[in-house]
């Protein structure tokens, strides 16, 4: 057996003090092959970001441990970490710097990781994500909720990760250009052979982007399911019986 890009064993974390501790993971394992996508779905509060943010490196307080491709993380995460992983936030609005031009934003982690044929790298990923060069020149107040995201990508992307951590890309995208991101993601995958861990509430959502899909409820992990257990509704845990009959039935029909 191969060993997964990344894996996470026995992971806890918890938030606050004596009294007041709380636990929001509680020892979740799971594995994600190169080249995989899988998915962490539940309610909200249910730990499911908490564990993309430890993953991350934005929360360094947890227990248990994280490996990518066998080799345990440590809790400071180095510039090579960063090479090899980074996240599309939520908001695109809010993970841009409102008074950078786009050029700015993409060439800022070129910079970083030290990185040559900057412009070229520039005009190869705004390609790759459906974008002209007149983007280069704008402001993420000149852009659409679509267009910001696209260029959250572009961040990520231009410096040419293998795993990619995705925290709700498409919630806080109009419906009509959700599909479009998320057949833009699948094909960036598809291409670049990258490897996601993506995180939704939307069934719909992980059923279109993901190989396999962890429901998550109060910080453990239920049960493991195939798109296809989703769809049909072949699960063995009340809750999730529960969850995904209160959820919307519809898959994301993309191209």
């Amino acid at each position: 057996m191969t060993t997964p890009n990344l894996e996470v064993s026995q992971l806890s974390i918890a938030f606050g003090q004596g009294s007041s501790r709380v636990e929001v993971v509680k020892q979740a394992n799971f594995g994600i092959g190169k080249g995989e996508s899988y998915g962490l779905i539940g309610e909200s509060g249910c730990g499911k970001s908490t564990i993309l943010r430890a993953v991350a490196g934005l929360n360094p307080d947890y227990e248990g441990a994280l490996l990518i491709d066998g080799f345990e993380l440590p809790r400071r995460r180095s510039k090579e970490f960063f090479r090899k992983v980074q996240m599309v936030f939520q908001d695109p609005y809010a993970s841009l710097h409102p008074r950078k031009m786009v050029q700015n934003v993409l060439i800022e982690p070129l910079q970083i990781m030290g990185l040559d044929r900057r412009q070229e790298r520039i005009d190869t990923i705004l390609s790759d994500v459906g974008l002209d060069q007149s983007f280069r020149f704008r402001f993420p107040h000149e852009l659409s909720g679509g267009q910001r995201q696209r260029i959250a990508i572009a961040r990520a992307l231009i410096v040419e990760p293998e795993l990619v951590l995705l925290d709700e890309p498409t919630s806080a995208l109009d419906v009509s250009v959700q599909a479009e991101i998320l057949n833009l993601l699948n094909r960036l995958r598809r291409e670049r052979g990258l490897t996601y861990l993506m995180v939704s509430h939307d069934i719909a959502v992980v059923a279109h982007m993901c190989d396999r899909v962890a429901i998550m409820k109060d910080g453990r992990i239920l049960e493991k399911l195939t798109p296809e257990q989703l769809r049909n509704g072949a699960v063995s845990e009340a809750y999730t019986s529960d969850f995904l009959a209160a959820s919307a039935p519809a898959v994301v029909r993309a191209g």
